[in-house]
């Protein structure tokens, strides 16, 4: 009973209209995005809205970056992919010519847009040790880069081969 009459009392009167005024990261998102954001002024729009230059998606983060991830990565078993959360983790694969070492990749895709520092990827090396466990260990410099580098290429391809449709 409380709890009902504590619903009514709380509930907005018809016709009054309420100014709630918004936090500077509000009024900045709103800047950058427009009404893109989840409770933008057209109300909750989890899949509409535009970024400046960026075409609406079902997913949150750059559907070229994601795909071009997908695509690069296709040979590494995926153990999760999160595209709300722009995430993809593989499991770990072990090289047919090195059964001795095993790599790991996180990427981060970090932006709606299609830029270079809209991605991050994290490679981790295992190798095996004399007694058959394996032991953490360096990543070859560059690699991390190297494979930041196919991503943005292939996906730089698939723009321009969705441009051309």
């Amino acid at each position: 009973m409380a709890t009902g009459l504590l619903l009514t009392v709380c509930a907005p009167v018809e016709g009054l209209e309420y100014d709630v005024p918004k936090t500077k990261r509000e009024r900045e998102h709103e800047k950058l995005f427009g009404d893109s954001s989840i409770f933008g002024s057209s109300g909750l729009s989890i899949f509409g809205g535009k970024e400046a230059g960026v075409e609406a998606s079902p997913i949150p983060v750059n559907a070229f970056l994601w795909r071009a991830t997908l695509d690069t990565l296709s040979f590494m078993p995926l153990a999760s992919a999160d595209p709300f959360g722009g995430v993809i983790i593989t499991d770990w694969f072990a090289p047919p010519e090195s059964v001795n070492e095993r790599f790991k990749l996180t990427v981060y895709i970090l932006s709606r847009s299609l830029r270079s520092d809209g991605l991050k990827v994290a490679v981790f090396r295992q190798t095996r040790d004399d007694a058959g466990n394996w032991i953490d260990d360096e990543v070859s410099s560059g690699t991390a880069r190297q494979l930041e580098d196919g991503i943005l290429t292939r996906a730089r391809e698939l723009l321009v081969a969705g441009l051309a449709e």
